[in-house]
């Protein structure tokens, strides 16, 4: 109507455009920022929080990596002890044994020793007892120094002037000579582990012209004086052949001086000698020996 101000009518809900008039206008806007605001807030917490995870994750597989490499260092370190532990048990087991084989050969030694020194002890009381018997048998003879007798360094020794084993200038046994070695065999028969030495001497004078036949020089009556003592020793008085052993050795080996009858005496003798069985061998030598001048 005139007069009337004049009035605009909108659509229902419809403002119109431009001023400000009403608050209505601002909401989206709004909406829109809060919602970028909120979505920046959770990217960042977001972005935070994963960062944070990440960190933790690497943390963690830092950490595993060091148990790892701790671990292939702590079994490298636990086999290399072994390898050590094991060389060490080695080297003391070595050592244990080296010691157990040198305590079995001290004991084996000692053993010997212990069983050397018995059977020397019982040799040294068989030669006593050996030479006893002797000095008991020839006792009288003995006391008339027609026989010597002598001990030292495991051997026995008798010698046995020539006059009462043969007549002057004879290489065979007088009658008495043969009583007398019939009473020494019979401790001769049981000597046991040793050899019997018999060995003829004589003087420096050479055999008479009556000798000469059959004995041309001192050799030859030596060694049949020593050969005839042998002989009856091993049969008649019972002593084993295989301990005696036969040599003649003349004029060379005096035990007194030829420049007196009392000493020419004491050169002609019969010595019988046990001594230390000999080897078969050396034996055989020995007799083989016994007749060359």
């Amino acid at each position: 109507m005139p007069g009337d101000s004049e009035k605009t009518v909108y659509a229902k809900g419809v403002g119109p455009r431009g001023g400000s008039g009403g608050s209505g206008d601002s909401k989206p806007w709004l909406v829109t920022a809060a919602v970028v605001l909120l979505a920046g807030v959770a990217g960042y917490f977001g972005f935070a929080a994963y960062s944070a995870q990440k960190e933790r994750a690497d943390e963690a597989e830092k950490a595993a990596a060091e148990a790892r490499a701790q671990t292939v260092s702590t079994e490298q370190a636990r086999k290399a002890l072994e390898v050590k532990l094991s060389e060490q048990l080695a080297a003391k087991d070595q050592k244990l044994t080296a010691l157990e084989d040198e305590r079995t050969r001290l004991s084996t030694e000692r053993e010997q020793l212990q069983q050397a020194v018995q059977e020397k002890d019982a040799e040294l009381a068989r030669l006593k007892a050996t030479y006893e018997d002797i000095e008991q048998k020839l006792k009288a003879e003995i006391a008339d120094g027609e026989i010597r007798l002598s001990q030292g360094e495991g051997r026995i020794q008798v010698d046995l002037v020539d006059k009462i084993l043969f007549d002057s200038g004879e290489a065979s046994l007088s009658p008495r000579g043969a009583e007398v070695l019939a009473r020494l065999g019979t401790v001769l028969s049981k000597v046991e582990n040793r050899s019997i030495l018999v060995s003829g001497h004589t003087d420096d004078a050479p055999p008479s012209q009556r000798l000469a036949a059959t004995f041309p020089t001192n050799w030859e009556l030596s060694v049949a004086r020593a050969v005839n003592v042998v002989r009856f020793l091993g049969e008649k008085a019972s002593v084993p052949p295989g301990k005696l052993v036969a040599a003649g050795h003349a004029e060379t080996k005096p035990v007194a001086s030829n420049a007196t009858p009392k000493g020419r005496a004491r050169n002609r003798r019969i010595e019988i000698l046990l001594i230390p069985d000999l080897p078969a061998g050396k034996r055989g030598g020995a007799k083989a020996a016994a007749g060359a001048p």
